[in-house]
């Protein structure tokens, strides 16, 4: 059995994907899982990380981009097309997961042409344009929203959530250390795996406000991610400020990082989401406002409904409402914990599990076909 998956360019399309490689592994140790990606995008430095096997097509941004660039990655398509068929055959292909990124179009336009089963995941409770414009030629379509469900053929459609990786169910399930001080809260800041901008400006802002206090300046740790492109900035402002932070620029070992954090601030982005309710996380969320349709604030507003986070406009995002949104959480255990127990309520542990159940369905099926 070989799976070839379509995903990269960001954390939220390929950690959606490892973890549906090593359920397909688990299931069947004896399966080939091939990754498909751009030299753009993250996949290139995770993936060796993860220890899967990576190739390499010609794709570019196709969606909320100038009248030249949506030109030059429609002329890129057919060279992305024709590598990708040669992929697909090269490597006996048995099944196409497209989990987003660049390189879904030409993968599953591929797919389509040799007749192997093509799936599509679509993790965002409002679907991109470009997973809406391809569901007519999958086999396949999973989603992690009933509210997504509208958007395509319902006949091809399956409700299974976003599929998370085995750690975060081990981390999730981990007894508190007895050593650990019970008094003591962990702050984790993270924007996505390139990080946030403007998050990080916020948060440099808000920290020497929170530490003021001198009751949590005593018993509060700061994970911040900050992404590549800030993390020296950030870093420096730290130590001249006198703030023990811990920052980093990019976090390999998120599951680790959840499981210590007592509060999250992050995007919203699906995956993102997932990850916090499978732990069971409260959260401070700030939705990415230059997401072409929005989808983030679409994700948000589900956690938000039902208790397990807090919602701030980046066009409201200060420094001095930050310090007053966090500094009132990290004060309110007993509320931190209602919205814990909310957010662990709309985690979903076999996700990964029922998505891969399907494909071998499909797989077998084209098999006896």
């Amino acid at each position: 059995m070989t799976i070839i998956i379509a995903a990269g360019g960001t954390g939220g399309h390929l950690y959606p994907g490892v973890a549906l490689a090593r359920e397909f592994l688990r299931t069947d140790p004896s399966a080939t899982i091939r990754f498909i990606g751009t030299k753009r995008g993250i996949e290139g430095k995770v993936l060796p990380h993860e220890g899967f096997a990576l190739d390499y097509i010609t794709a570019l941004p196709l969606m909320g981009l100038s009248l030249r660039q949506r030109l030059a990655a429609l002329l890129a398509l057919p060279r992305g097309l024709w590598q990708s068929v040669r992929l697909l055959h090269r490597h006996h292909a048995d099944l196409v997961l497209a989990i987003g990124g660049y390189t879904t179009p030409p993968v599953v336009l591929a797919a389509c042409f040799l007749r192997i089963p093509r799936v599509i995941v679509e993790p965002n409770a409002y679907p991109g344009m470009a997973n809406k414009m391809l569901a007519p030629l999958a086999t396949r379509v999973i989603v992690a929203f009933d509210a997504a469900t509208r958007f395509f053929k319902l006949s091809k459609v399956r409700v299974f959530g976003a599929p998370i990786r085995q750690e975060f169910f081990e981390s999730s399930t981990r007894k508190p250390s007895r050593d650990r001080d019970e008094d003591r809260k962990t702050l984790l800041v993270f924007g996505g795996s390139g990080g946030a901008h403007a998050i990080n400006l916020a948060m440099m802002e808000a920290l020497p406000l929170i530490f003021r206090d001198a009751g949590v300046s005593a018993r509060l740790s700061v994970i911040h991610q900050t992404g590549q492109y800030d993390y020296e900035e950030v870093r420096k402002f730290y130590e001249s400020a006198g703030i023990k932070v811990d920052v980093r620029p990019f976090l390999f070992d998120m599951p680790t990082a959840l499981h210590t954090a007592d509060l999250v601030v992050c995007r919203s982005g699906a995956m993102t989401l997932a990850e916090l309710t499978v732990c069971g996380k409260p959260s401070v969320l700030i939705p990415l406002p230059t997401a072409i349709y929005q989808h983030q604030t679409y994700n948000a507003e589900v956690l938000r409904k039902a208790g397990a986070a807090l919602v701030i406009p980046q066009s409201e995002l200060t420094g001095e409402k930050f310090a007053d949104v966090i500094g009132s959480l990290l004060h309110d255990p007993r509320r931190l914990g209602q919205m814990s127990e909310r957010s662990r309520a709309l985690g979903r542990a076999d996700s990964a599990r029922a998505i891969v159940r399907d494909c071998v369905q499909l797989i077998q099926g084209k098999a006896r076909g």
